[in-house]
């Protein structure tokens, strides 16, 4: 899967716009500084390390991001449709949880999580166009993505702390002391974590299908390939100038023109 330098700026001006449409100030304003000052580095981001998993490729991580907030705006009226209570939670905080819930795979103020794979056999063998960045020190998605909220005086609710905490599901261990609970006191007050994760859920199996379905049905791979992918070189798609108008980094345009 490739996004067009077009469709990666694109997907920028929506970030942008959803932030404005939903969020509320001031959190409105100090998400767009965020966003703003690590443009290069989240626009261009994948949204995994490796091809196997989803949207592996430069603008993957935002391509991913809208995704996920569609997915969990239509999923709301699923939920509200079928009775969830939705007084406790607003879609301020269900978009809020959408938009953030893997801001950690940013990685900090200085350094980036995924870097490019410059090891040739796993990215023949394994499929890894990244790899992650060992001068980060260790820390979960979610609790990466927190910390860079509040070291930038990001407020947010206890609702949407749970549901960035929780928006892997069951997926990964550490959920399980607020989704495996056997009393009703100790389960969450509210369906909005449970609607995340299936919006992350339905977005990354969407992305999967999209990028390997059309592989099985050709018959392109094999077990023997390990899932490693030869692709088709295909010509440089024209970059139009009035998608790249509001790029203000030479460096930035420079890494849009040689897509």
């Amino acid at each position: 899967m490739k996004l067009t330098a077009e469709q990666i700026q694109n997907n920028w001006m929506d970030l942008e716009e959803t932030i404005k449409v939903f969020i509320s100030e001031p959190r409105r304003s100090q998400l767009l500084d965020l966003y703003s000052r690590h443009s290069e580095r989240i626009m261009m981001m994948p949204a995994s390390y490796k091809k196997e998993y989803h949207n592996s490729f430069p603008g993957g991580y935002v391509d991913h991001i809208l995704r996920v907030v569609d997915c969990a705006l239509k999923l709301n009226d699923v939920w509200v449709d079928m009775g969830v209570d939705a007084s406790t939670y607003t879609k301020e905080e269900l978009v809020f949880a959408a938009l953030n819930h893997d801001l950690g795979k940013m990685g900090d103020e200085e350094h980036e999580s995924y870097i490019p794979q410059t090891d040739q056999w796993r990215k023949d063998k394994l499929g890894e166009d990244y790899t992650f960045n060992n001068k980060l020190p260790f820390a979960s998605i979610p609790d990466r993505g927190l910390f860079l909220l509040q070291s930038n005086g990001i407020q947010y609710s206890f609702n949407e702390m749970i549901a960035i905490q929780t928006h892997d599901g069951l997926y990964d261990d550490g959920n399980k002391k607020y989704l495996m609970a056997w009393t009703p006191e100790q389960r969450p007050r509210t369906s909005l974590p449970f609607i995340i994760h299936q919006a992350d859920l339905m977005a990354s199996r969407i992305e999967f299908e999209r990028e390997w379905l059309p592989k099985f049905k050709n018959g392109k791979i094999t077990k023997s390939d390990n899932f490693a992918l030869t692709e088709k070189k295909t010509s440089k798609p024209t970059i139009k100038t009035k998608t790249l108008s509001n790029v203000q980094s030479e460096g930035l345009m420079n890494l849009l023109n040689n897509l």
